[in-house]
């Protein structure tokens, strides 16, 4: 589950490597955040989707509470 400062640079390199190394990855698009706001949304929706999902904090408590892993 990832998420931070940074969006198009750290979550984005933490992802990429995570990636790499068959993590399976839940993007909490509202817990990132960018210099750059462009660059923010762009990741969320063209990189991103490609490697995981992408989820709201909301959908994400909801999984981990209703335990199904199913973000």
């Amino acid at each position: 589950v990832l998420g931070g400062i940074a969006t198009n640079f750290g979550v984005e390199s933490t992802a990429r490597a995570a990636f790499d190394r068959n993590y399976k990855l839940v993007f909490v698009e509202d817990a990132m955040s960018s210099f750059d706001a462009e660059a923010h949304h762009f990741a969320c929706k063209h990189i991103f989707p490609r490697m995981g999902r992408v989820r709201s904090t909301r959908a994400v408590i909801d999984m981990l509470q209703a335990g199904t892993g199913d973000a």
